[in-house]
């Protein structure tokens, strides 16, 4: 598990990402000292469909303003300070890698938003947390690393109090041919560890979940990339997605486009009930 562990950290690892964001931030006319979310849209949510698909979640979770939510594979705290801006909740991340972490504390509180959202770094199969901690938990584009699902879906359900809603948001693997790299994610299938829809259902529950739904959410991404290609083929920009994903940023979504495409991959949303 380490040596994954190891290869996801220096996947994700920029070295200089708080510097690159924010001084992309000051090129394109932010005021850092008054910096909202709506100045960190490009940069701050790059799953499919960005904000877009964030707000889907939130509306899937139903909150209501009141709970502690876990964000499980928190990036740079993107969903978090949105679900914070949206709804009023209280917001807990944890990342693996320390930088994804520690941009989060950052922009949180350029943002004004670090009183109800916190960040840190731990590994999502060994969470920091007591026992029903939380009052609802998700996961954004997090999992394709992570090859014991198992330990990972049983520690999520620990950490969450019975009854309450866990949203999962992942790509997932569709048919036998084998996908296209690099991806965000990854750049070799050394360190992908996709599933299909089909397998998620008995995956959560062998960990006490009930499922609420499976959600194939292919055609909200198709439409979303045709936007995002058109953004990245465009040209460089003081921010984007080549601020984290690098050089490769074009590469990785066309490979997204061409695995959907192909048949290859799909994204899904999961809703489940903690038992």
């Amino acid at each position: 598990m380490e040596k994954i562990e190891s290869i996801v950290r220096a996947h994700y690892s920029v070295g200089d990402l708080a510097k690159r964001i924010l001084d992309g931030l000051a090129d394109a006319g932010a005021d850092l000292e008054r910096l909202t979310i709506e100045d960190l849209a490009v940069i701050d949510e790059f799953h499919i469909g960005g904000r877009e698909a964030t707000k889907y979640m939130i509306s899937n979770l139903s909150l209501s303003g009141d709970e502690h939510v876990l964000d499980v594979g928190c990036g740079i705290g993107g969903a978090g300070r949105t679900i914070v801006s949206q709804v009023g909740c209280r917001v807990t991340g944890i990342d693996l890698t320390p930088e994804y972490a520690e941009v989060a504390k950052t922009l949180t509180k350029l943002t004004g938003l670090d009183g109800k959202a916190d960040f840190q770094t731990a590994s999502a199969l060994a969470m920091p947390f007591d026992n029903e901690t939380f009052d609802a938990a998700l996961t954004i584009h997090m999992a394709m690393n992570i090859l014991d699902r198992d330990a990972l879906y049983q520690e999520v359900y620990r950490v969450m109090k019975p009854g309450t809603l866990f949203c999962i948001y992942d790509v997932m693997k569709k048919g036998d041919e084998p996908i296209h790299f690099p991806v965000p994610w990854a750049e070799t299938p050394q360190s992908s560890h996709l599933v299909t829809a089909e397998e998620m259902p008995p995956l959560l529950e062998n960990a006490g979940f009930e499922i609420c739904k499976v959600e194939d959410r292919t055609e909200f991404a198709f439409d979303y990339f045709k936007r995002r290609l058109a953004a990245v083929n465009n040209g460089p920009s003081s921010l984007g997605p080549h601020i984290i994903m690098g050089t490769t940023a074009r590469e990785k979504f066309q490979n997204i486009n061409r695995n959907m495409e192909s048949g290859r991959i799909a994204p899904v949303l999961v809703l489940a009930r903690r038992i």
